[in-house]
């Protein structure tokens, strides 16, 4: 595995895995790597030639100022899994070689609903940081192929919108969540929780199946919601939202009587942000 610091290095050495007319993957990451990495790592090298992961915590997406200086670290063992996935390329960049001109006043991106729904409510500036991070890294990189996975599901729609921002080409494939046998979602997170926070927090997971089941059920959305938070809260959960929303626009999904009126249910998806102590945790599920 080639591991590269430098913008200037990695673009000079894709340019030439280009020119010979290789495809490029790429797999963004903050690094505390576990399985789900690796799983986006195995799809890139099944669909490209060349697979190119970036690992760099981004200060600029940290509406939460401790969270950002909490975020685990463990760059020996990220470069290790990674070594043994087939990693071709890691990306290792300081802060001052992706914002080269700083991390004030930087550009800000139409995102329109994006901001106002779920993530972006709670997390304000948050998407902003990711877009700005990320359109530095697809324009380093200028992959083909993206992938990257859907337990950060809104932030998959967002990246999505900003393909269609910078005119880039490259396809956006959402990965798989991948969970503990327990059903906990695979989160560099986790490393934060105790292990008597981690039974604990098998509690989102068990909250979706019960949504999934009563949507199934034809109960009303505010009844699941109402159900799922009551739930989380008995468990100790400070919760951000529980929402059932429309897969395509994240608008809260409402009415009932679908199977009173022999018709399906539309599709939506259940999606759930809470803290354990200081720990955010967000997890969904298809409907």
């Amino acid at each position: 595995m080639l591991l590269l610091k430098k913008k200037s290095d990695l673009v000079q050495w894709l340019d030439k895995q280009r020119s010979e007319g290789r495809s490029i993957g790429f797999v963004p990451t903050m690094g505390a790597l576990h399985a789900g990495h690796i799983s986006l790592i195995d799809i890139s090298k099944k669909s490209t030639a060349i697979t190119v992961c970036s690992i760099f915590v981004n200060p600029t997406q940290f509406n939460d100022p401790k969270d950002f200086q909490k975020y685990p670290t463990t760059i020996e063992n990220d470069i290790l899994l990674l070594e043994q996935a087939g990693t071709d390329v890691l990306y290792l960049p300081e802060v001052a070689d992706i914002y080269t001109d700083g991390t004030k006043n930087l550009e800000k991106y139409d995102l329109g609903s994006l901001e106002s729904l779920l993530e972006g409510a709670f997390r304000p500036g948050h998407f902003q940081g990711v877009c700005q991070v990320m359109r530095r890294l697809l324009e380093a990189v200028r992959p083909d192929d993206l992938f990257m996975g859907q337990k950060d599901y809104q932030q998959c729609m967002v990246i999505h919108r900003l393909l269609e921002i910078i005119g880039l080409p490259t396809r956006l494939h959402p990965c798989p969540i991948i969970r503990e046998k327990d059903g906990l979602a695979m989160s560099s997170r986790n490393m934060r929780l105790s292990p008597e926070q981690w039974q604990t927090a098998v509690t989102i997971y068990q909250a979706l199946i019960r949504l999934k089941e009563g949507w199934r059920k034809d109960k009303s959305p505010r009844e699941l919601v109402d159900a799922a938070t009551s739930l989380l809260e008995s468990k100790g959960f400070r919760v951000d939202y529980v929402s059932i929303a429309d897969p395509l626009t994240l608008e809260p999904v409402s009415g009932t009587g679908a199977a009173a009126s022999g018709q399906s249910r539309p599709s939506a998806v259940a999606l759930i942000a809470a803290f354990l102590g200081e720990i955010r945790l967000i997890d969904n599920m298809p409907l």
